[in-house]
């Protein structure tokens, strides 16, 4: 059961967050609680498992990238730490993730690859193969953006 407080925290935090110095401070100002009680509750939100992850959205068009690649990498179960933080550390790289890969699809570790064209791209990616010591790879070029958005579990004030 959520306490009021916390689901108007969760509704906060399920928008973009204000591009300030403190941006918490900002949210907290909002909803008239003080700064460290924003944060003591989304602490309480993380180690209650209630919040298991807290990511950014880039929006790769605003920041100059005009192309993006999805790697999908066949990675050794035994290896997949290590080769996702090699993989994780390029710059031009904005997610790394595991999946479980299927008999059709036998891919487990992928990236997204964001450079000035696809040929840039490509060489990140080879790059990062030789750095990790994986050949067996794809690359999934983004053609077009067709939805982007965060989900919605608390409506806020501001929606109907």
């Amino acid at each position: 059961m959520l306490t009021d407080l916390e689901k108007k925290v969760i509704a906060s935090i399920q928008q973009d967050l204000p591009v300030t110095e403190r941006p918490y401070l900002e949210i907290a100002r909002r909803l008239g609680v003080p700064e460290d009680a924003l944060l003591a509750t989304l602490r309480s939100l993380g180690d209650r498992g209630i919040i298991r992850r807290f990511g950014a959205t880039l929006r790769h068009q605003r920041t100059g990238y005009k192309a993006n690649a999805m790697g999908a990498w066949k990675v050794e179960e035994s290896r997949i730490e290590q080769i996702g933080q090699t993989m994780a550390s390029f710059r031009q790289v904005s997610h790394c993730y595991r999946r479980n890969p299927t008999s059709q699809w036998p891919y487990n570790l992928y990236t997204m690859i964001h450079a000035d064209d696809e040929a840039a791209c490509r060489e990140t990616a080879r790059q990062m193969a030789k750095a990790a010591g994986v050949d067996d790879y794809a690359l999934l070029f983004s053609r077009e953006e067709l939805k982007k958005t965060s989900m919605v579990y608390f409506a806020t004030d501001d929606e109907d």
